[in-house]
């Protein structure tokens, strides 16, 4: 089941201080829902504990991230892969981008897809759409916030 999940967040910050924070590990642990455990492995690679709920089913996902065409401090490409057991898999990539928008103030605009299957893929896609959807809110929203701190 593949997702398309696209969004924009507005950080009170400038670009240069939030490319540093979406390549800081501490900063994602903290702004990633349901994250355990994220670690950096070399400058483009991750590796990443997530637990989810989606509706009745909750899993940990063990997984690893790679990061692609980087242009700093303007966008990169994520991409990474996520296995959770019998509920399933997710895959998939974003593109994000920052721009300016005074000397204070970041737009930060993404675009998502993604794949799921497994147990996780049977519970239909408006609900996998919607928690999708919600995840990554929560995720630009607190990003935000502790980058703007």
């Amino acid at each position: 089941m593949a997702l398309v999940i696209e969004g924009e967040e507005r950080i009170a910050a400038p670009v240069e201080k939030v490319w540093n924070a979406l390549n800081d590990p501490d900063i994602l642990r903290e702004a990633i829902p349901g994250c355990k455990s994220l670690e950096k492995k070399s400058d483009t690679e991750m590796a990443a504990t997530v637990v989810l709920k989606i509706g009745p089913i909750k899993a940990t996902f063990n997984g690893e991230v790679t990061l692609k065409n980087l242009k700093p401090p303007h966008s990169y490409t994520i991409q990474g892969e996520g296995k959770g057991g019998i509920a399933g898999f997710a895959k998939g990539g974003a593109d994000v981008t920052l721009t300016a928008d005074g000397a204070d103030t970041t737009v930060l605009k993404y675009a998502a897809k993604a794949d799921v299957g497994g147990k996780i893929a049977q519970l239909g896609s408006r609900l996998i759409q919607s928690t999708s959807k919600k995840l990554a809110g929560q995720f630009f929203s607190t990003f935000g916030e502790k980058v703007a701190g």
